[in-house]
């Protein structure tokens, strides 16, 4: 007797089951798609775009599925039919006629529609424009625990019957339902109900089949507390309040808990920049890896945690619900600068980094609100931004730390201003045209997913740092080079301080470090860099800024916070300005000419405007052209923060001035 397994017909059902198949993910918004995507792949998947589009493709490759089988996790919409980038998408892509970059254009094998439990009659509509397409169909009714819970109840039975599809009761938050789910989708079948063609047929062929669906079943338990919380939530007054405090909570949490694997990260890129160094002999080589590499590199990774933290708050207040209340609330606000709700979470984003809140602008509908929403996102404070506000707050109020406290806090709120008002001048000149109204379904309040949260920093930290790393090393590595070349001889002072310390016995490491701080102004004002600022210092000397602050501001263009250490490097010749003296060297350090201070009050204030207004940050133009679809978008936020930053660090200074501040 043989052992050979019994030959399978090609188009039997056990063969179907067997061969690997390609999924598309279809659902509304809130319905549960990501999570459930992310239930079934967690990391294994991969992030790309769909050619000409920021709009973004997730490509996942499921446990429990034939080897070779991919889940593509389309856009979350309301309609295929709707005259919207993320419809068409789908549209495209169940026709056969797009697929995301990298991918091979052609049909997915089955579509896979995710409704929710509790509101099966909306979604409905969407199953029944996706089984117009003819393509083999399942249906995931997720979120059953919380219909359970609310009492509604609904027999899926009837779906099936009716169009000839299977209909698999689920919950991705639980992983109830998930293996009957998979090996539903390895017998897909097409459906054989044809629905109307009309949305008007749609809807009542929707509400009918509901009605069956749920006949029977009795009627579900209200939910008053529900509504209790969104008659708060979404009030005027209360609601914008309840965001005040939960946006506070937020803030709060990043910058204090991040602050301690940013400490643990720059410690970690000190002792390797450290390594790099010991192993590698002096010379060319030597100071790319350690100072151009190794930096730049630390540069990008240092604020992973706050960027990562703030996607894995944000993703949580979104399971919960609460964020599309938020997003209901501040379009309020933001419609009459000519944004709406859906630029809410992309500006939010950008308090981190602009680079993630660009990216995050992608979900955005209108092309004319994403445009505004990327070109206005610098204006919110970064924390790249947060060591200039520190230094130049304790300038200006070195003994009272409340006005430090109040000063630094309108850095952020005089972002905010600028960035909506020139939102209005955007949407009234280069993005005129009617914004479009905001649709958004308050979904259902439900306790959030940590493993969804947890995917959600995950992926969004691996975009940041593929597109913006990337970037961020690049430009670093340039600016370090027009930094230390062309190199020049130490200057005479330091060779005698040099010459002192061999016979100064217990004063030798005193000189040293002082002739090490003379070699290193005196390196930084020849090298490009150095020539680069004195070139431009009659540019910047209307704003009260000599070359040393014009060598300063050109420097932090590969990071906003390079400008502290800049300035300490040519002032007390150490990049920490934590170091003892360092602060009271920049404090009370002059120009040029040994008498003028540097950093006079009016020069002070106008050095904080500029950098609240300035977009100092190549990084970030990159992201834009890349998110924009054009450079010269790029160019207009380059050309317009630059040109209002100039023009308010003018005013102040020359205002400060004329008052006797100067």
């Amino acid at each position: 007797m043989s052992d050979a397994p019994e030959p399978v017909a090609p188009h039997s059902e056990a063969a179907r089951a067997a061969r690997p198949v390609r999924v598309a993910i279809l659902g509304n918004p809130n319905t549960g798609k990501t999570t459930l995507f992310n239930r079934l792949c967690g990391v294994r998947h991969k992030t790309s775009n769909f050619p000409g589009t920021t709009q973004e493709a997730r490509i996942g490759f499921p446990r429990g599925l034939p080897e070779g089988s991919e889940l593509i996790d389309l856009p979350g919409i309301y309609s295929l039919e709707l005259d919207q980038s993320e419809a068409a998408i789908c549209r495209d892509v169940l026709a056969g006629q797009l697929a995301p970059r990298g991918e091979s254009v052609e049909a997915p094998e089955v579509v896979l529609v995710v409704t929710d439990a509790t509101n099966m009659p909306r979604n409905l509509m969407l199953v029944g424009e996706a089984i117009r397409r003819c393509l083999p169909t399942v249906i995931a009714i997720n979120m059953v625990d919380a219909s359970r819970r609310k009492g509604i109840h609904a027999d899926e039975g009837v779906l099936m019957n009716r169009l000839g599809v299977e209909a698999v009761p689920c919950s991705a938050r639980t992983g109830e339902g998930l293996d009957a789910l998979l090996t539903a989708l390895t017998r897909a079948r097409i459906p054989t109900e044809s629905p109307p063609p009309n949305e008007d047929g749609l809807a009542l062929w929707a509400d009918d089949l509901y009605a069956r669906m749920a006949a029977g079943y009795g009627q579900p338990k209200p939910d008053t507390l529900t509504d209790r919380l969104d008659r708060a939530f979404t009030h005027p007054l209360l609601g914008l309040g309840a965001f005040v405090a939960v946006m506070a909570g937020l803030f709060f949490a990043i910058f204090s808990l991040a602050a301690y694997p940013m400490g643990w990260i720059e410690s970690i890129f000190e002792q390797l920049g450290s390594l790099v160094g010991a192993l590698i002999p002096p010379g060319a080589i030597h100071d790319l890896l350690a100072d151009g590499v190794v930096a730049g590199i630390g540069a990008t990774v240092v604020f992973l945690p706050q960027i990562c933290l703030l996607f894995f708050l944000i993703s949580l207040l979104e399971d919960t619900g609460y964020l599309a209340r938020a997003a209901f609330v501040m379009d309020r606000v933001l419609r009459p600068f000519g944004l709406n709700g859906h630029a809410f979470v992309p500006l939010l984003s950008s308090h981190a980094c602009a680079l993630p809140g660009i990216i995050a602008a992608r979900a955005v509908p209108d092309r004319r609100d994403r445009l505004a929403a990327i070109l206005v996102a610098p204006f919110m404070s970064c924390s790249a931004r947060i060591p200039v506000y520190v230094l130049l707050t304790v300038l200006l109020f070195r003994d009272s730390p409340i006005l430090q406290a109040l000063a630094f806090t309108g850095c952020y709120a005089f972002g905010i201003a600028a960035g909506l008002l020139s939102a209005l001048v955007a949407r009234r000149t280069i993005l005129r045209g009617h914004s479009r109204p905001m649709a958004l379904e308050l979904p259902s309040y439900r306790l959030p997913s940590l493993r969804t949260a947890l995917l959600t920093a995950w992926d969004r930290a691996l975009v940041f740092l593929k597109k913006a790393g990337t970037i961020i090393l690049a430009i670093s590595i340039v600016l370090w080079w027009l930094g230390a070349y062309p190199g020049t001889e130490p200057p005479a002072q330091a060779l005698e301080l040099r010459e002192r310390a061999e016979t100064a016995g217990a004063d030798a490491e005193t000189l040293l470090r002082e002739a090490g701080a003379v070699e290193a102004r005196h390196a930084t004002r020849r090298s490009f860099l150095g020539r680069m600022g004195e070139a431009a210092e009659p540019v910047f000397r209307h704003l009260g800024y000599d070359r040393q602050l014009t060598i300063g501001v050109l420097a932090s263009f590969a990071a906003r916070e390079v400008f502290v250490a800049t300035m300490a490097i040519q002032i007390a010749g150490r990049d920490d300005v934590e170091e003892s003296g360092v602060f009271e060297a920049i404090a009370t350090a002059t120009r040029d000419d040994g008498r003028t201070p540097i950093f006079t009050r009016a020069t002070s204030w106008s050095l904080l405007v500029y950098y609240v207004l300035a977009m100092q940050c190549l990084p970030t133009l990159a992201v834009t052209a890349k998110e924009s679809g054009h450079w010269k978008w790029a160019l207009v936020q380059l050309g317009w923060m630059w040109g209002l930053a100039y023009a308010c660090a003018l005013i102040v200074y020359q205002s400060l001035r004329a008052a006797g501040f100067a």
